[in-house]
């Protein structure tokens, strides 16, 4: 399963099907995020593709030497833009390609609008996710919740999003869901109803007989993950300077250059990123020395030209010695950023708390700590509050004075208001699936709103990197899952159709957004497990800021930013 290879599939099969000659991509904004997640614009020219549209911008030149491929999603709006395209076409013939199923009577309304006839073909090619890599993807939907219940534009969004993908890969699950909450079973009770009227769209037999489940679990069941630092490259790029549909916003960065500004970090496009965005920051770091050194030996080699032939050769590299040269920069430029950010914010020793709450239980030590660290003047606001915020998470039945105690610290600090009083709106969005019996912990229980703290580790012995002790909730579920451990009370089947013999393919969304840690746990089951597949997918990708944001809109239904800039 490989959800990148799935939709690359889908676009290299539109720019062939439309024929030889120069083409137009017609697309809306989401197909826009789709198609350049997979494709760079270089590699898409080399398809005849030379001029990209958005359906929703005002164009008025009229190109009829050109043929139009036209990928969108089936949205009333897009219907609309649609149809008064082909009443006044601009382009010689349309190619028309919908990323997920569309009604028979919007085929229709498109059948009138063409009255010059100039569609060719109208198909469904079921792209309509972001993906972000071959076992991961995204919808790009925050603030998916109201309360306990869906937005439900965001629920059907994200229903379609799911079928879609299925429907890519050539699945057709058996479905689980948490049973504790009500928006995992409503997502899965539309998923299945989307299969049922269907079916034959879903009608795929597996030859082997092997089955594939969808695990649908909610993020508030792990609340503890998306507050914490990241150490690999990837997320921690995520973490400190937000990756964006595989975009990176340098502009703030002191004395960039302008070609710098905004970088692109694509697996499919950067081979060094693909090879390096799992590594962590040390090895990270040791990498990129390792390419300056190879790139110094090739600079070093080309400034001796000493003969035509020489010259012949130079010639023959230098598109891939001037590819060399934009990715050093690129690299060294956000590592040395990342660089910068660690050392000014003294992130390291924030981690290394951050790490121990999440990990350890020693509720003194760890009230003394964070006393001590919040008025350090390096820690920013948010890194104090986060601290905070995992404290209460863990100790929320401990002793409610030490938290409201945290809380004038960070006051005194100058914290802005709306970003300490997030450490209540935190600890009630992770309660709000829960029993009351289930909330607190003590030395001898875990509770469920922190159940990522699975292993209390009493010491550092065994432990590779005392920033990267942390497992993820979602790793152990998924672990229980393939091992047939799963609890059918905590995850039932839909249907009470239940799965006889071991997943082959697994397909598990996280209501409510879904972090590049987690992403890194299922990579690494994929590459430990024989004979087992996982894809992993979120309503987003969260990092600590979007994850505020999250919680604030479920919380009170309104976006949120927290205080002044950092």
């Amino acid at each position: 399963m490989n959800v990148v290879a799935a939709v690359k599939l889908y676009i290299t099969k539109m720019t062939e099907e439309s024929g030889p000659g120069m083409k137009a991509l017609l697309m809306d904004k989401e197909t826009t995020s789709i198609v350049s997640m997979v494709y760079g614009q270089s590699e898409i020219l080399q398809k005849e593709v030379y001029l990209f549209e958005r359906i929703d911008s005002s164009r008025h030149e009229v190109m009829k030497y050109l043929k139009c491929i036209a990928f969108l999603r089936p949205t009333k709006e897009n219907i609309a833009l649609l149809s008064m395209e082909l009443k006044y076409p601009k382009y010689g013939s349309y190619y028309v390609y919908f990323s997920n199923i569309i009604a028979k009577a919007d085929v229709k309304t498109l059948a009138e609008s063409d009255e010059m006839e100039v569609v060719r073909d109208i198909q469904e090619f079921y792209g309509d996710y972001i993906a972000v890599s071959p076992h991961l993807f995204s919808l790009n939907i925050l603030g998916c919740a109201q309360g306990q219940m869906w937005n439900l534009a965001h629920l059907q969004r994200t229903a379609q999003g799911i079928s879609s993908v299925l429907l890519s890969l050539k699945k057709c699950p058996l479905i689980r869901y948490q049973s504790s909450s009500e928006m995992t079973r409503r997502l899965a009770e539309k998923i299945k109803d989307m299969i049922v009227k269907e079916d034959k769209l879903f009608d795929f037999r597996q030859s082997d007989g092997s089955a594939t489940v969808l695990l649908i679990v909610d993020r508030r069941e792990d609340p503890i993950t998306p507050l914490l630092h990241q150490w690999t490259y990837q997320a921690m790029v995520h973490e400190l300077l937000t990756i964006n549909n595989n975009r990176v916003n340098l502009s703030n960065v002191p004395g960039i250059s302008k070609e710098l500004q905004e970088v692109v970090l694509s697996a499919e496009q950067d081979d060094f990123y693909r090879d390096n965005q799992y590594q962590n920051y040390g090895e990270i770091g040791q990498t990129i020395k390792d390419l300056m050194n190879r790139f110094q030996a090739k600079a070093q080699h080309h400034q001796n030209l000493e003969s035509i032939a020489d010259l012949k050769n130079f010639v023959e590299n230098y598109p891939q010695f001037k590819k060399l040269t934009g990715t050093i920069a690129k690299h060294v430029t956000v590592v040395g950023e990342l660089s910068s950010l660690v050392g000014r914010y003294s992130l390291l020793e924030v981690s290394e708390l951050e790490q121990d709450l999440s990990c350890q239980y020693d509720h003194s030590g760890h009230l003394q700590r964070i006393r001590k660290i919040i008025p350090n003047e390096r820690v920013r606001d948010k890194d104090a509050a986060r601290l905070v915020m995992l404290y209460a998470l863990k100790y929320n039945k401990h002793n409610n004075e030490d938290i409201r105690g945290l809380t004038v610290l960070l006051k005194k600090k100058g914290v802005p208001d709306n970003l300490y009083k997030a450490v209540a709106l935190v600890v009630n969005y992770a309660m709000q699936h829960q029993r009351p019996s289930d909330v607190s912990m003590t030395q001898d229980s875990v509770a469920k709103t922190t159940k990522s703290i699975k292993n209390i580790i009493k010491g550092l012995k065994g432990v590779d990197n005392v920033f990267t002790q942390h497992s993820p909730l979602l790793k152990e579920t998924l672990e229980d899952l393939i091992k047939g451990r799963l609890r059918e009370d905590s995850y039932p089947h839909l249907g009470n159709v239940q799965l006889s013999k071991r997943p082959q393919d697994i397909i598990v969304f996280v209501v409510g957004g879904v972090t590049y840690e987690e992403s890194l746990a299922v990579h690494q089951l994929n590459s430990s497990l024989c004979g087992v597949n996982i894809v992993l997918g979120g309503t987003t990708i969260h990092n600590f800021d979007s994850f505020m944001e999250e919680v604030k809109i479920a919380m009170h239904g309104t976006n949120w930013r927290y205080g002044r800039e950092l």
